[in-house]
């Protein structure tokens, strides 16, 4: 195993000696190296400003390298830029100026707190003291956000061009018992979601694969309900170019204190099963991801 070390500041990536199978791993909310000027900008405390972090998501998926996968991790926060979100999905009210028109000011993630720039935490929380300036945020969305995807796009595309085809395998962690942002807060999730994007994002055998397994490891599995996959699951996920994509989210009780940012004695079980979960996935052939031929309606019978 090897360990990139440009981007060193952006991003972290684990890769095999020699990839050999067509699934690339992201962990695009596990970073947590907080940037001076951003700590200056808020009144929270370090253990809230960590309250949206997928704490540990990377660690728990970085055996992937042991199955020929490579692994991405951010290095940088979600709640300082979200590389889950659409590259300019911006709330208005958090600037001192009027945005520019390229802006996706009206999203549902936006009035939920949780744009590019998160304007809350888990918790419902507000992150900044006052409003922000535009040029500053456009900054970080140049030496993040953007870096972050193209490294993305790379693995993704050299992986297609090696196997003809990829599968992206986007993963995160959610609140317990819903946070804010979910259509029902309060409400107690199931041990692990996937979501598809209701079919759309990869071909059904693959989250069915991902969901049989879960279940015969023990744990409660929904698709779609109530997260269906963001931004990256949306954006790479294109099965009828041999691209797909599936998000999955492991509730945070399994494995750590959601308080306090700690690992629970229970993370060994749960990176020993999500290991399995690895080794079970990345036993897909190229030849199950590389999509029918599509023939022309004179060859039909």
């Amino acid at each position: 195993m090897t360990k990139c070390s440009s981007l060193s500041d952006v991003v972290d990536i684990l890769t095999p000696e020699s990839q050999s199978s067509p699934i690339v791993f992201s962990s695009p909310h596990s970073g947590r190296f907080y940037p001076k000027d951003f700590i200056e900008k808020t009144n929270l405390s370090a253990l809230q400003i960590r309250r949206s972090e997928d704490a540990f998501i990377d660690n728990i998926f970085d055996e992937a390298v042991s199955f020929g996968s490579p692994l991405l991790s951010a290095r940088f926060p979600r709640a300082y830029i979200d590389p889950n979100r659409e590259p300019f999905e911006l709330d208005p009210g958090m600037f001192d100026t009027v945005l520019p028109s390229y802006v996706n000011s009206n999203s549902r993630r936006i009035r939920s707190g949780l744009g590019t720039v998160a304007r809350i935490v888990a918790g419902g929380l507000e992150i900044y003291k006052n409003q922000l300036q535009f040029s500053e945020v456009k900054k970080r969305i140049e030496k993040h956000y953007t870096p972050y995807h193209k490294k993305l796009a790379e693995l993704v595309n050299n992986t297609k061009r090696r196997f003809g085809a990829c599968l992206l395998i986007d993963c995160h962690s959610m609140p317990s018992s819903g946070g804010v942002g979910d259509t029902e807060c309060g409400k107690n999730w199931a041990d692990i979601v996937l979501g598809d994007r209701y079919g759309t994002s990869c071909a059904p055998h693959i989250t069915e694969l991902a969901f049989a397994t879960f279940r015969e490891l023990g744990y409660q599995v929904s698709v779609n309900k109530p997260y269906a996959g963001g931004y990256t699951t949306h954006y790479y996920g294109r099965p009828r170019e041999g691209l797909h994509s599936l998000q999955i989210e492991i509730n945070r009780a399994l494995y750590m204190d959601e308080i306090n940012i700690r690992q629970l004695p229970s993370f060994n079980n749960l990176k020993s099963d999500i290991t399995e979960f690895i080794a079970c996935l990345t036993s897909i052939t190229s030849n199950e991801l590389i999509p029918l031929p599509i023939y022309e309606a004179a060859n039909s019978p």
